[in-house]
């Protein structure tokens, strides 16, 4: 039984991801599972960019973030289903943040879209393979298109 399903998405991208909450939203109401939707804005402060941004721009943009993450969870599952959700912004990279979102609130199972593979994913791995490989919970991957 799913106590927990923490579904991943892009906000800088909803239109991709809109049917990936959906499906983490239905998997969550089949066990009367909580919903947990993180997004993770990236870590500029750790990087030789992160000299050219001020502190005031993470924080607005940690901000931002948690308004548009609001917005899309409201459009896809809802207003009402929304007031359960609860949302989570980080700051890094997207599979490392996942994984320890996941494990801080002992998910039972993590949703994340994945586009279909070219070359460079084989190579590099995308954010989905590394979630997949590293994860102490089992994975459901929404194949996008979807």
């Amino acid at each position: 039984m799913t106590a927990s399903v923490l579904c991943a998405i892009d906000i800088s991208q909803p239109e991709i991801d809109l049917c990936v909450l959906r499906v983490a939203e239905r998997l969550a109401r089949l066990d009367d599972a909580r919903l947990d939707v993180i997004t993770v804005v990236p870590d500029f402060g750790m990087s030789v960019v992160g000299q050219y941004f001020d502190k005031e721009f993470h924080d607005r943009a940690v901000a931002k973030a948690r308004k548009l993450l609001d917005k899309f969870v409201i459009e896809a599952i809802g207003a009402e289903a929304n007031k359960a959700v609860r949302h989570i912004v980080a700051t890094g990279k997207a599979y490392e943040e996942i994984l320890h979102a996941a494990r801080e609130a002992g998910s039972d199972l993590i949703v994340i879209g994945a586009h279909k593979p070219d070359l460079r994913d084989y190579l590099l791995g995308p954010n989905a393979a590394r979630v997949v490989r590293h994860s102490d919970c089992s994975v459901y991957v929404v194949r996008q298109p979807c």
